[in-house]
């Protein structure tokens, strides 16, 4: 199984329900986040007049946590990368990572069954 953070801009959230729907995948976790990357929080709302403010500013941004199984977390990478994508700056990341096990804590079921 794989765990996939997923971080957007906040706009995008609705594109990325839709898309995990169409994947017939239910489960996330958002959380709201601030941060940057490359850009260094540099964007063109923040320019005034060919003024660009010192670095370290930091831009909300949404990260979306899923688990699924190692099969269907390649298809959902690419569909994310097709259509989250805009081309700017700031269009996100996906982390990926193992995950050795599951556990619903109200059943007891474990793995694939516990998704």
């Amino acid at each position: 199984m794989k765990k996939l953070e997923i971080i957007i801009r906040p706009g995008k959230l609705d594109d990325l329900r839709e898309l995990l729907e169409v994947c017939e995948y239910h489960g996330i976790m958002i959380t709201n986040i601030m941060g940057y990357g490359n850009q260094k929080g540099v964007t063109d709302q923040h320019m005034w007049r060919g003024v660009v403010p010192k670095s370290g500013n930091t831009i909300p941004k949404l990260k979306v946590e899923c688990v699924v199984t190692a099969e269907e977390s390649e298809p959902i990478i690419r569909k994310v990368c097709r259509e989250i994508r805009t081309g700017v700056y700031g269009d996100g990341k996906i982390f990926i990572t193992d995950v050795a096990d599951i556990v619903r804590i109200r059943t007891g079921e474990r793995g694939k069954d516990a998704l």
